[in-house]
């Protein structure tokens, strides 16, 4: 069997891809990423049979969240990492076995791989297509992939030490459902709106975790332009390694600039005390392919977001660090107590002329929650003064489909009584437009990354509470939303899980949907894709 994986936006055809993934990442990483996943289902398998306590599985619940984490789309090319991480699962799976007592245990569980030629020959069983129904694959690889996204979250809250033991147990739960054949669609549609509530749980856990530990993110400009020092430039989504890297980085004249997904980390207070601290650089993920070109210095990814590099020039200058991994790039590993060297990073940057200016001024975020909360009395002024007619949540991902070009319009288009309220990458799209404000209320409300959604699910709850409407759905509030990956499926699923309806989801639906799978999120939810700029909009004004 070739590969086949489905799991992001733009894969091919949108139904699938099977030759290479249009992520760029070959057959051979697609198997093991594959296999992977299977092993931790099957220790999945082995905690729920033999009734595990998961509050005693600490090592392994971290390398749990590591190894789905380390499957998401442009987290991880590097074949021989993922191998490597394969056995480690196995032998954890293993000893765990010895332990408890079980009995029928999936083969997920029991089988035996110990070169990548028997690992590829064993993914070529176990791939998303060998789940001979439809219906019950689009929901198996629909949980997974939430799952996925869930991981993620989970693992950032605790590189910062705050953890809910409740959600991993909830992960092995649905990841041991997946292979369960007894369970019939309504069941595994069932898990599906379980999988969303545990990530309201998940972002919840996160934005405590972020703000607890960075302070609540106030409302900040940004400079989009440059200095004249050598710099380092860091992108993904996990705090704690910009932490350490502005630590390590100071007094030592390079200066840090952070790339798409990794702009939001301006909006917290803690990182305002670095001096060199400079600015963002550059746009959403997939530009890098140029924008990498320009910078001139060494590039640390945190996490996902990585596009495959076209010249060994900048290939030479990326370094990764935990789930992140790229063949011929140098890995940052953590010690024992979560520090990280970032020296060798220095040390190159030192070494690198200072980025080439590609743009100037600055651009305004830091609209999550708590600072909403504090503009409320005026928000909730300008929507009754009808100042405010509505908002828009334009969410999600950004990616690389000429198609986007749609978000761009829309925002432009929107009428001059409306506001955006945006997280994640999508935000690219328009954050740069100067859509102006409304009575001093800036017309784009960018609430961070994209695990920041859920101040935007506060925000509309909050807002319900304020109007006392007994429905999110009466709200002024529209939902037209981009995805990309893994991470967007939890937080659509979430969305879905507190009663929003009415989302429209592009620019593409996703090709894991099945067709009797998207009938029923049609009916039940009124998910639907987008159409014309013009269109949409008359239909989300009416």
């Amino acid at each position: 069997m070739s590969m086949f994986c489905y799991q992001c936006q733009e894969t091919a055809g949108g139904k699938g891809c099977t030759v290479r993934g249009v992520c760029g990442k070959n057959e051979e990483v697609a198997k093991l990423q594959d296999l992977l996943v299977y092993t931790v289902k099957g220790i999945s398998d082995v905690v729920v049979k033999g009734k595990v306590d998961v509050e005693k599985l600490g090592y392994t619940n971290y390398e749990v969240l590591n190894s789905l984490f380390m499957t998401i789309t442009n987290a991880n090319f590097d074949g021989t990492s993922i191998e490597k991480q394969i056995r480690k699962m196995i032998d954890i799976r293993d000893e765990m076995k010895k332990s408890v007592q079980t009995e029928n245990l999936h083969d997920a569980a029991v089988f035996a791989a110990d070169t990548r030629e028997s690992m590829l020959k064993k993914a070529d069983s176990i791939g998303i297509l060998s789940t001979q129904n439809e219906d019950i694959r689009s929901l198996r690889e629909m949980i997974t992939y939430g799952i996925k996204g869930m991981a993620a979250y989970a693992e950032h809250a605790k590189n910062i030490g705050k953890e809910d033991k409740g959600i991993y147990a909830f992960i092995y739960e649905a990841l041991a459902a997946t292979l369960n054949d007894s369970l019939s669609a309504d069941d595994l549609f069932a898990l599906t709106m379980k999988t969303g509530e545990y990530g309201v749980k998940v972002m919840a856990l996160l934005d405590e975790a972020n703000t607890s530990r960075f302070g609540n993110p106030e409302i900040t400009e940004v400079n989009i332009g440059v200095r004249k020092n050598p710099a380092i430039l860091i992108s993904g989504h996990d705090l704690t390694d910009l932490e350490q890297l502005l630590e390590q980085t100071k007094g030592t004249g390079v200066d840090v600039y952070t790339h798409s997904e990794m702009l939001p980390a301006h909006y917290y207070p803690a990182f305002k005390k670095y001096d060199n601290f400079v600015g963002n650089y550059g746009n959403a993920w997939w530009k890098q392919v140029e924008e990498f070109e320009s910078f001139r210095g060494p590039i640390l990814f945190t996490t996902n977001c990585i596009v495959p590099p076209k010249s060994e020039e900048v290939r030479s200058r990326i370094f990764t660090t935990g789930s992140a991994g790229f063949p011929g790039c140098r890995h940052i590993e953590v010690d024992a107590n979560g520090k990280k060297d970032f020296s060798e990073i220095i040390k190159l940057a030192k070494t690198l002329p200072a980025p080439d200016e590609i743009e100037t001024g600055s651009i305004v975020g830091g609209f999550a929650h708590n600072q909403v909360m504090a503009l409320a009395d005026k928000v909730v002024e300008a929507v009754k003064s009808g100042a405010i007619k509505k908002f828009f949540v334009m969410a999600g991902c950004d990616g690389r489909m000429k198609s986007r070009s749609y978000y761009t319009d829309f925002a432009l288009n929107l009428p001059k009584d409306t506001v955006i309220l945006t997280a994640g990458c999508a935000k690219y799209r328009y954050n740069k437009l100067g859509l102006g404000d409304i009575g001093g209320i800036p017309r784009v409300f960018d609430a961070g990354q994209c695990n920041d959604s859920y101040s935007l699910a506060v925000i509309a709850l909050k807002l319900k509470e304020v109007f006392g409407l007994d429905d999110i759905n009466k709200l002024p509030i529209a939902f037209n939303i981009a995805w990309y990956e893994q991470k967007a499926v939890i937080v659509l699923l979430a969305l879905l899980y507190l009663g929003v309806k009415n989302i429209h989801l592009g620019p593409t639906l996703p090709g894991f949907l099945s067709p009797n799978v998207a009938k029923v999120l049609v009916e039940k939810f009124g998910i639907a894709g987008i159409g014309t700029v013009e269109d949409d909009i008359k239909l989300f004004m009416d």
